[in-house]
């Protein structure tokens, strides 16, 4: 039955119920009284007989059922006042409850209103506007002050100021230009954009956000899955202890009451409802959070382990110097820009754009491209083979590093650089120093994640120790592993685990995704390689801001003390009221009409947490109980 029909049928119940009760003030025919509830009570338990029935088909014992055996029982010996009563009061409070879901869910539906509709693109010359699902790859999409970004791409014309709050969670505004990459559900907030479409309809970043959100607040905690187990018990457990207590008392009417005040309506909705709010909460800040059992273990962590370069530093390196050995600054640079044409890594493009800004012309391209992973790349440039990397690659190469190289780069990199070298199969040809900022928030973070109950903070890196160790002192880290490859990372991660260690990994999604899929709980930072952050993570922090991971675990402690509330504020009000109903103090109407108010504070409670703000709620909590310390827990040794 629809929601619509349903709320008519409240309607009209609740008509009667008027009817009736102007009957009884009035002192009309008492047969007419009576037509009247019984009407009410039928046309109200419609609904509820209706759902009863499917779940007996299906042999599940539901609350519908024990209320519709306590409306044809109160039916029977007479009590219509309070068949009338419960079948309303339920159908009500289901209203209640559903219109209270409908605002915990709110985030997702302004999400999903935030999606563009319209895209005005170019083919063949002609400029049209046509249905953002249109849209085709490649397409040259044009966006102009006010617009929604109907896709994801990049900037070929153009100068704009970029609202990403629906991606990011960030309100603002992001200057963009060419070559930036732009995200569909972006605002334009002035200027003027050229974009090409690189993905476009379901395969656009903020289409999978919307997916990812769906699923997650479909998705069950452990808390949830458990009341669910109970609930299957607990119904046909207060079937027969109604039996019982009829038995006992022979009182039909207790029994009755018994049986319908116990139903675990608030009980079984005080998890999902929490959990619906605060992934709901996440997503309208950036964060997408993978259901209620990630949730949960975001809650239990009191460790955290970070990678470096992209994470706890802006990840935009730059060249800060250039050491030929037999050979000119720009033949060298020119050599290593020609060979890290095809790179993605962060210091291979830093190298690139350095040679662009000196005005050199990249002519020849790599070929027999062999990518070292954690140890750099290997290509044969204009007939000659070449090697640009760290000291690793060039011990897998047998190149031998002479002394006057590796006092340089000693030298370099205990100024905070990574010394990129570039080599021949001989020897070493160069060195480029490059380094990379610290992010401006990340003592910050780091220093709220200890507030919040974080024991112990460590980074792994593959770069340098030196460089490894400045930005670690810097922040206050506990632990420092540095020149780990990316299977090294992760056999650290599993290395920490355990024992009392509830442990996450913070990386940016692509080198680190084996750790991150190691760790208890992955986090993926950034909208930079998206699809892999989002199907490795358990948590994406959509906006490039660190303060994001703290606002992840508060609210996250938050909405599982928000569980344990509304829990406790359930049991509570079903134990009163069978201590209420067993001493005879309480009735089915008024049972019925707490039953439903208790329903209702716990949506209540729930919806708190659509608005919580961890800078002005969260307090900090109670130290976690005492686990040991990573120096206790047998580890990898350091290289």
């Amino acid at each position: 039955m629809k929601a619509k029909q349903v709320n008519r049928i409240m309607y009209a119940a609740g008509i009667l119920l008027l009817a009736a009760i102007a009957t009884y003030v009035f002192k009309w025919n008492s047969l007419l009284l009576d037509a009247l509830l019984i009407t009410a009570s039928i046309v109200a338990g419609v609904p509820t007989f209706i759902k009863a029935w499917k779940a007996s088909r299906l042999k599940m014992f539901s609350i519908e059922l024990l209320v519709t055996i306590a409306v044809i029982g109160a039916l029977i010996i007479g009590e219509y006042v309070e068949s009338a009563a419960v079948t309303f009061l339920f159908l009500f409070g289901a209203f209640l409850e559903g219109r209270s879901l409908e605002k915990a869910r709110a985030s997702l539906k302004s999400l999903m209103d935030m999606a563009p509709l319209e895209a005005t693109v170019v083919r063949d010359g002609l400029r049209s506007t046509i249905m953002a699902e249109e849209v085709i790859k490649n397409d040259l999409v044009i966006i102009q002050t006010g617009e929604k970004i109907p896709i994801d791409g990049r900037v070929i014309t153009g100068n704009a100021s970029v609202n990403e709050a629906a991606i990011t969670g960030e309100s603002i505004p992001v200057s963009k230009g060419l070559d930036d990459q732009v995200f569909s559900g972006s605002i334009l907030d002035s200027g003027y954009l050229e974009v090409i479409a690189e993905n476009v309809g379901e395969d656009t970043t903020f289409a999978k956000i919307i997916e990812l959100v769906e699923e997650a607040q479909e998705g069950k905690a452990k808390t949830q899955r458990f009341l669910e187990k109970f609930a299957t018990i607990y119904t046909p457990g207060i079937m027969v202890l109604s039996v019982l207590v009829w038995a006992i008392t022979q009182d039909v009417h207790l029994a009755l009451t018994f049986l319908v005040i116990a139903c675990p309506g608030a009980l079984v909705i005080s998890a999902p409802v929490s959990i619906v709010a605060g992934i709901g909460n996440a997503a309208r800040n950036g964060i997408l959070i993978k259901g209620g059992e990630v949730m949960e273990n975001l809650a239990k962590l009191n460790a955290f382990v970070f990678d470096k370069t992209g994470t706890l530093t802006k990840g935009k390196p730059e060249v800060t110097a250039i050491k030929g050995f037999g050979i000119t600054e720009e033949e060298l640079l020119l050599m290593a820009a020609e060979a890290e044409v095809i790179s993605e890594h962060h210091l291979g493009r830093a190298i690139v754009k350095k040679a662009e800004k000196t005005g050199l012309k990249l002519v020849n391209k790599p070929t027999e491209v062999n990518v070292l992973k954690g140890r750099g790349i290997e290509v044969n440039l204009d007939g000659r083979p070449l090697f640009i990397g760290n000291r690793k690659g060039l011990v897998q190469n047998e190149i031998t590093i002479e002394t006057e190289v590796e006092s340089y780069a000693t030298q370099q990199e205990r100024a905070g650089n990574t010394a990129v070298f570039i080599a021949d199969d001989k020897k070493v040809l160069g060195i480029i120093s490059i380094a990379d900022t610290i992010r401006d928030k990340a003592k910050d973070t780091i220093d709220n994640l200890r507030a919040a109950g974080i024991k112990h903070l460590v980074m792994l890196t593959g770069d340098n120790k030196h460089t490894a160790n400045i930005v670690g002192e810097q922040l206050g880290l506990d632990r420092i592993y540095a020149e780990l490859l990316p299977e090294d990372k992760a056999l650290k991660v599993k290395a920490c685990m355990g024992k009392g260690i509830k442990l996450a990994m913070l990386g940016d999604g692509v080198n680190d995704a084996p750790a991150i899929a190691s760790a208890d709980v992955g986090i993926a930072m950034g909208v930079a390689g998206t699809d892999i952050a989002m199907e490795t993570a358990d948590v994406v922090l959509m906006a490039d801001n660190l303060d994001k991971l703290t606002h992840a675990v508060k609210l996250a402690k938050t909405t599982v003390r928000n569980m344990k509330q509304n829990m406790f504020i359930a049991v509570g009000t079903v134990a009163l009221l069978l201590a209420g109903v067993l001493t005879k103090n309480v009735n089915l109407a008024s049972g019925m009409l707490i039953h439903e108010l208790s329903v209702l504070l716990v949506i209540l409670n729930a919806i708190r947490l659509v608005s919580f703000n961890p800078i002005s709620r969260f307090k900090r909590s109670t130290p976690p109980k005492e686990v040991p310390s990573l120096e206790e827990i047998k580890l990898i040794p350091e290289r």
